[in-house]
C-alpha cells in the first residue's frame, strides 16, 4: 500500500505476517507531538514489540518506539508512551466485536506518511500454529525456487 503516490514507508513488520494470518486491514492516523513526526521523518521508529490494546473505547498503540527528535531537547517525549489511533467509530465498534471473539487480536503492520501525514496500517489477526508457519515457509521457498528455475531456463 504505501508505495503509491505520496507514500513514504517508516516501519515495516514483517514478523506480523509471519506469526498471523491478517484478515482485515484499516488504516489509522496517530495522535502525535512535533518532535516525534520530526523523528518519524527521520525514519526513526520501530513497530515490532508494538500491539494494539482498546480501552474506554478509543484505541492506543502501546511500545511503539519513536526514538527522540535530537533537536528536540526539553519538547522530547517519552519514546514508548501510549499513542492514540484516530479511527471511526463505526470501525472501532467492529474491531471491539471482533477482538471479543476468541483467536483475534490487533496488530501494527506499517507506518508510512500519506501526504504529509503519519498512518499506521494495522490490521485484525488471528494467530498462526507452528505447523501454519512452517507450511507458509515451505510455500515461500518453493516459490522463490521455481523463480530461480524460471530465470534459468530464460538466459
Amino acid at each position: 500500500m504505501p508505495k503509491e503516490k505520496g507514500q513514504k514507508l517508516i516501519a515495516n513488520n514483517k514478523k506480523a505476517y509471519h506469526d498471523f494470518f491478517i484478515d482485515e486491514i484499516y488504516e489509522a492516523g496517530i495522535a502525535l507531538v512535533g518532535t516525534e513526526v520530526k523523528s518519524l521523518r527521520q525514519g526513526n521508529c520501530s513497530i515490532k514489540e508494538s500491539y494494539i490494546s482498546i480501552e474506554k473505547g478509543e484505541v492506543y498503540i502501546i511500545h511503539m518506539h519513536i526514538n527522540p527528535y535530537e533537536k528536540g531537547n526539553i519538547f522530547n517525549k517519552d519514546p514508548l508512551r501510549k499513542r492514540k489511533l484516530l479511527l471511526h467509530r463505526s470501525e472501532i465498534n467492529k474491531l471491539i466485536g471482533k477482538t471479543k471473539e476468541k483467536g483475534f487480536t490487533i496488530v501494527p503492520l506499517k507506518v508510512y506518511f500519506s501526504d504529509g501525514r503519519v498512518k499506521v496500517e494495522i490490521g485484525l489477526a488471528r494467530g498462526k500454529k507452528l505447523y501454519d508457519k512452517r507450511e507458509s515457509l515451505a510455500k515461500k521457498d518453493q516459490k522463490r525456487a521455481a523463480e530461480r528455475d524460471y530465470k534459468m531456463n530464460i538466459r
